[in-house]
């Protein structure tokens, strides 16, 4: 976890979720105000926040921050804004039926036109329309005065540059190259070169 995060989680214990998970096992149960064990997502609004202010206030592990968050079209922060990359995936079960969508928006620091791309990713699950049958059976138990519906998990983290490249040069396997990488890679080909020799 990390290093500020308030988690009390056995030591060796580490939180990768896959898609599914974060929809079934902690969006699912937060629209249906069912406990959630064990309860390690914290609630925050994330828009006044920049992604780098997520360290401390959202469950960190690795380079990446999981929150609950109000959806909103408003993703403006202090800095910036949010702004959605049109990609859109469904979230399957493992039962072959759509639980959720998953929403990719690329952090921008500035306004408008002269705004400045980063490398801040944000993954925003939320709730397919067939689940949000669950809450209202909550709203029946006498919680009318929130819509827990449109609850959304995030997961953010800050991407390596090689990542930014759309061309596909990926490796044959499947593994993407660091920056560091490129840089070494490209030296190779200067042995091609005859430098003067003292």
């Amino acid at each position: 976890m990390g290093e500020n995060s308030s988690v009390n989680l056995p030591p060796g214990f580490r939180f990768y979720p896959t898609d599914e998970e974060l929809v079934v096992h902690f969006l699912q149960r937060k629209a249906a105000l069912l406990p959630c064990h064990p309860d390690v997502i914290p609630d925050l609004e994330l828009y006044p926040h920049d992604p780098w202010e997520l360290d401390g206030k959202a469950l960190g592990e690795g380079n990446q921050w999981y929150f609950y968050s109000r959806r909103t079209q408003n993703r403006i922060t202090g800095n910036g804004y949010w702004k959605p990359m049109g990609i859109e995936e469904d979230v399957i079960n493992s039962r072959s039926k759509k639980v959720g969508m998953k929403k990719y928006l690329v952090f921008y620091i500035g306004e408008g036109p002269a705004a400045i791309k980063t490398n801040w990713i944000m993954q925003e699950y939320r709730l397919s329309k067939s689940d949000s049958s669950s809450t209202k059976s909550s709203k029946r138990r006498g919680h009318s005065k929130v819509d827990y519906s449109k609850w959304v998990v995030c997961r953010v983290y800050e991407r390596n540059c090689s990542e930014d490249e759309d061309d596909g040069d990926d490796d044959d396997d499947g593994t993407q190259l660091s920056c560091l990488d490129e840089v070494f890679l490209s030296l190779d080909d200067m042995d091609e070169i005859s430098l003067p020799f003292n």
